[in-house]
């Protein structure tokens, strides 16, 4: 639009320009008189969308039984309501069913079998799937009836199964996801790499399929547990990698999402009854799902804590209480052993070889530049207790990893050795690729030392996450 120069044009309207800017404000005047002197009509608003909104409300507060309650007096109340509507109760009533379970994570590792409506290895699969079927069949019927007596609740309900059909697709690909989470616990080593990979490839393509203002709770519960999830499996593969800050940054995420998604179960209460009166109420339990995220986070906050122990204890004076409120408390727990035992020294060592961008403890700038370690620097102790790296025993120590690196790469594997020239023993085992755990004693200790081997073996264990994994499955030991 070209606006004229001359003020004086502007003021009188001169021109081609000027006219219809008039017009248009002319025209605009009398359409604000009209809508002021003629009264609105709004469309009522079916009471079938109430219906919707709080049975929503209640699958985004993770109460499953109350959904379900609602919607099964509803469809009593309607049984001759029209064919779209018993159909969408019927499904909803499926969904609150399978939520439960889907957040109970009761589908993993069960074997065929059993009277449970939940009871086969694959019934989360099977009932979203027929969950999947009944949203389409509602679908398809809103979109033939959009002519019936009631248009916009068929049209509704239509595009409401639509975007619920994409809600439920993406459940059954973050089960499936989860399940191969619980078989991960069985190897060795777990690649979070590749798992933050695959997710994130689910997130994509799922991203903004079920955005309708009704289903934002689902939306907003469905969201929470993938960034949480997702936050905490690129913390792992960053603490594996050994970088400070961008580990930092996402456990961070992942315990302020865990917070905002803890505030939902403890804003609802549960009242209970007492046989002789009276009754109280308490906070709503949890389901499984959200105490399992709760417990691989701890774990890697832990696993941090350690790993990062020295850049840590550099920003306080209070590190051994900060550490011993984590579980399991490494520092406290190797400190205990040295002291017990009397060893000279337990070092957690960082193959960094092929490494360029490591640089040492704590966090350094993107752009800073540092040469790339050589010799014995390129082992060096990320950790080491009670007080530095023994200088003196770093090249048996090198040695041994050489040497010893297919056992060591050995499932379950503590490789020991004594060096007569020095009288010193050497016991070494390998949590996960590129970090070796060495216990040092200045005597001869026997290869076949129980107390050494399980206390090595239980540190071991515990910095792997294959443990957390197997809790996945409620129950487990993990």
């Amino acid at each position: 639009m070209v606006v004229p120069n001359d003020p004086a044009d502007a003021a009188c309207g001169r021109g081609v320009l000027g006219t219809e800017l008039l017009l248009q404000a002319e025209d605009e005047e009398l359409l604000i008189m009209s809508s002021v002197m003629m009264p609105q009509v709004s469309s009522p608003v079916p009471p079938e969308q109430g219906v919707l909104q709080t049975f929503f409300s209640h699958l985004g507060n993770f109460s499953y039984d109350k959904a379900k309650d609602n919607v099964e007096k509803e469809r009593e109340a309607n049984k001759n309501a029209g064919a779209s509507w018993c159909s969408m109760l019927a499904a909803m009533a499926h969904l609150a069913a399978a939520e439960k379970a889907y957040h109970s994570m009761s589908f993993l590792g069960q074997k065929p079998g059993g009277q449970s409506f939940f009871s086969r290895k694959d019934s989360i699969r099977t009932n979203y799937t027929s969950l999947y079927n009944e949203l389409k069949k509602v679908v398809t019927t809103g979109k033939t009836a959009m002519g019936s007596t009631a248009p916009q609740l068929e049209e509704l309900l239509s595009h409401i199964s639509e975007q619920l059909c994409y809600f439920v697709q993406a459940r059954m690909e973050i089960a499936d996801f989860y399940e191969k989470m619980h078989t991960l616990s069985g190897q060795r080593f777990v690649n979070s790499e590749e798992l933050v990979n695959v997710l994130d490839a689910i997130l994509k393509k799922y991203c903004s399929r079920f955005h309708h203002p009704i289903l934002s709770p689902l939306e907003s519960g469905f969201q929470l547990e993938v960034d949480v999830l997702a936050h905490l499996l690129k913390a792992q593969s960053l603490i594996f990698e050994w970088k400070f800050l961008l580990s930092l940054v996402n456990l961070h995420n992942a315990h302020t999402k865990l917070q905002t998604w803890g505030q939902i179960f403890e804003k609802q209460k549960e009242t209970k009854k007492h046989l002789f009166g009276g009754q109280s109420q308490k906070a709503v339990q949890p389901p499984h799902l959200f105490l399992w995220l709760m417990k691989f986070k701890n774990h890697l906050v832990a696993k941090f804590s350690f790993y990062f122990h020295e850049a840590l204890s550099r920003q306080t004076s209070e590190m051994k209480t900060l550490t011993a409120k984590t579980n399991p408390d490494f520092f406290g727990k190797i400190s205990s052993f040295i002291r017990k035992y009397d060893a000279v020294n337990v070092s957690l060592v960082f193959d960094n070889r092929g490494s360029e961008s490591f640089q040492g403890h704590g966090y350094h700038h993107p752009d800073s530049y540092r040469e790339a370690p050589k010799g014995v620097d390129q082992y060096p102790a990320i950790v080491s207790l009670p007080n530095d790296r023994p200088v003196m025993h770093w090249p048996n120590v090198i040695m041994i990893m050489t040497d010893k690196s297919q056992d060591l790469n050995t499932l379950e594997k503590v490789v020991y050795f004594y060096d007569d020239k020095v009288q010193s023993t050497y016991f070494l085992t390998r949590p996960e690729p590129n970090f070796t755990i060495v216990l040092i004693f200045e005597s001869k200790k026997s290869e076949k030392d129980s107390h050494f081997i399980s206390f090595l073996n239980e540190v071991s264990h515990s910095l792997k996450s294959s443990r957390v994994f197997a809790s996945l499955k409620p129950g487990s030991k993990g």
